[in-house]
C-alpha cells in the first residue's frame, strides 16, 4: 500500500494542514538552526518550515514517498531552507549517523507508525548532541473512554489500510520513557482530521 499512500497523502491531510497544521509545523519550527535530522519526512510537509537550517538531513525509508520528497525540494530554493539538504533512507529503528551528530531531530507524524517507537527514540536520543532538542508532532490515544474505544475497535483495519499507523499510541509516555526531558507539550483536537486521529501532542523534549 506504500504506493497508494504516497499518492494520496497530501490530498488526505489538505484540509488538516489548512485549519491547523501548517500553522502547529510553523510553530514548532520557527527557530529550529543548526544540524537537523528529520526522521519520516515523508512527501516534505514541513519544508515551508525551515529556514537558515546550517544542514538538513531528510530520512524516509519508503521510495514512493521519498520520491514525491525529492521532487518538493528541487521545487523550492535550498538557500533559504538550509546551506546543505541530504536524503536518506534510514528508518527511525536504525539510523546510520555516529553518536551526537545533531543539535535537533524533528519527528511530524511519525511515531504512530514506525514499527518499535523504543528502539526508535532510542536511536533519536543517541544521535541527538548532549543537550539536543527533539521536536515532535503525534496523533495519540484520546484522553475520551468512548472515543478510545472506537480507536482501539478500528486500529486493526487502519494499520492495513494507513501504513502501520497506529491509533491508540501514549507518544508523550514513550518520549518520557526513553529518557528524555519534555519541557513543552500542548494537547489540541486536530482540526478537519478524522474523529479517530484527532487527538494530538506537539513540543519539545531534552536528550
Amino acid at each position: 500500500m506504500s504506493w497508494f499512500m504516497a499518492t494520496i497523502y497530501d490530498w488526505f491531510m489538505r484540509d488538516l494542514e489548512i485549519a491547523c497544521g501548517a500553522a502547529w509545523r510553523a510553530e514548532l519550527l520557527h527557530d529550529v538552526r543548526g544540524e537537523v535530522l528529520e526522521i519520516g519526512a515523508g512527501t516534505g510537509r514541513n519544508l515551508d518550515h525551515y529556514e537558515g537550517v546550517e544542514r538538513l538531513v531528510l530520512a524516509e525509508p519508503d521510495p514512493h514517498m521519498q520520491k514525491k520528497l525529492a521532487a518538493r525540494v528541487a521545487r523550492e530554493p535550498e538557500s533559504r531552507r538550509a546551506r546543505s539538504i541530504e536524503i536518506v533512507s534510514w528508518s527511525a529503528e536504525s539510523l546510520a549517523a555516529p553518536d551526537a551528530s545533531f543539535d535537533v531531530v524533528v519527528a511530524t507524524l511519525v511515531l504512530c507508525s514506525v514499527g518499535d517507537v523504543g528502539a526508535s527514540l532510542r536511536e533519536i536520543r543517541r544521535v541527538l548532541r548532549p543537550g539536543g532538542t527533539f521536536v515532535f508532532l503525534e496523533h495519540v490515544a484520546s484522553p475520551d473512554p468512548k472515543r478510545l474505544a472506537w480507536q482501539r475497535r478500528l486500529e486493526p483495519a487502519w494499520k492495513r489500510l494507513a501504513g502501520n499507523c497506529h491509533l491508540c499510541r501514549d507518544a508523550a509516555r514513550s518520549i518520557e520513557e526513553a529518557g528524555f526531558h519534555i519541557d513543552r507539550i500542548t494537547r489540541e483536537s486536530a482540526r478537519k482530521a478524522l474523529p479517530i486521529v484527532r487527538p494530538t501532542i506537539r513540543g519539545r523534549a531534552r536528550a
